[in-house]
Parts: structure tokens; sequence; C-alpha cells
């Protein structure tokens, strides 16, 4: 079963606006990455060049809404930026966007074309409900340094994706955590997308919907859910 997501009133507070969708998915076959997810991704960098038309990401009203809301809760933006900031940054250099796995392509590749934040969980590894809150600065997080797992915690009052075992993204959508990531024996998953005014909900509906019809291409047979956005 799809795990729940709630989101707490005082994250509630920080970003009235805020909302998010879920793309549910059974039944994956994921692997290394192939000139098929390339291709997603390359494709992404292009159109994102043509919205950006020569501006930089964080001029993008979107990812300066989001800027706004890292400030809001303590963040330096500049110094930690939201998982789309990131990527679409990457995008625009001569090194392109990283190849990391056939699901992780896809959400890349729509985070990027849509300058929105995308994440995917390994639902075979969450514990319990999703939760977004301010942290208490206590919850574990496990993620990696050096080629090597180490754990941190949030710092007091971040706003942290966690389930009942820990931190599964810091910052929001800033890093992600090792324990629920996907990899290539990932099979069943949950893909997170996150918006802020002024993005509207029908165009994080229709970033929800491209997503799933890369995965489904990707994945023959796989059984994908697009659930109402919250």
């Amino acid at each position: 079963m799809i795990p729940t997501f709630t989101v707490s009133d005082d994250v509630r507070a920080l970003a009235p606006g805020f909302s998010h969708l879920v793309v549910e998915a059974h039944g994956l076959v994921n692997g290394p990455s192939t000139d098929e997810s390339a291709a997603l991704l390359d494709d992404a960098a292009r159109r994102l060049a043509e919205r950006l038309g020569g501006r930089a990401p964080h001029e993008d009203p979107h990812v300066a809404a989001w800027r706004e809301t890292y400030t809001a809760f303590g963040a330096k933006p500049s110094r930690t930026r939201n998982s789309a900031e990131a990527l679409a940054k990457r995008a625009l250099t001569d090194a392109g966007l990283p190849r990391i796995n056939l699901l992780v392509d896809a959400y890349n590749a729509v985070s990027v074309a849509h300058l929105v934040p995308v994440g995917g969980e390994d639902t075979d590894h969450i514990k319990g409900a999703m939760r977004l809150v301010r942290a208490t600065g206590q919850e574990p997080f496990r993620t990696a340094a050096g080629g090597e797992e180490v754990l941190d915690h949030p710092e007091p009052g971040e706003v942290v994706w966690c389930d009942d075992e820990g931190v599964t993204c810091r910052r929001w959508n800033w890093r992600q955590g090792v324990r629920t990531r996907l990899t290539e024996e990932s099979v069943n998953a949950v893909f997170l997308l996150e918006r802020l005014a002024p993005m509207t909900i029908g165009e994080l509906g229709a970033a929800g919907t491209e997503l799933a019809e890369s995965l489904e291409k990707l994945s023959p047979g796989a059984r994908i859910t697009v659930h109402a956005p919250n």
C-alpha cells in the first residue's frame, strides 16, 4: 500500500499555498541508464533552456518562490538549493545532467523540464506514514559522505520529510537520504512533486502525468497511479 502523506500545521503556516502530488508505481523494473532515459534528460535540458531564455534558474518565478520559502525556515537558498534549481544549474553546464538509473533519470527529467522539485522513494523501505514537519533536530538522517554512509541530523526548525524511522529528505526537497532512495533493485516507488505559487495546480498535474507516461515507457507493465494534488 502507498504510505500516507501529511503536512503539519506549522509547515502550512510557513507556506500556505504549498501543495504536492504523488505518483504511485508498482512492478517497476529499474536498471542502469539507457539511451532512452538519457534522451529524456537531454530533451528536458533543451526545454529548460527555452523556458529560461537566457535567465538564470533562480530568476524563474517558481524557483524564486522556493528560495523565499527556504529563507523563511532559516536555510540559505544560495548554499542549499532546492532540488529543481540544483538540477537546472547542472543541466545548463557543459557537463549536463548526471545519468543515475532509469527511474531517477525519469523523475530528474520532469523536474528540470517543469522546474518543479521531484523526489522518488522506495516504498519497500518507508516505515509508516510520510510527514512534512519542522524538525526538532534529534531525528536521524542517513546520508553519504566520502563514499560512506553516515548518520546526520537536521537543524531545529528545519522543514523535513520523515517517516517512523527518521528523516527521508532534508530541507524540504534539498537532499534525500540513502535509506529510501531508488536503486536498481527498486520495484515499488512513490514520486513526490511539490509546488508553490505561482505554479498552478494544473501545471503540477501536467508534470505528474508526464512522469507517469515516462515510467510506463521505461517500465512496461508497471502499475502507475497519479493521485490528485493535496
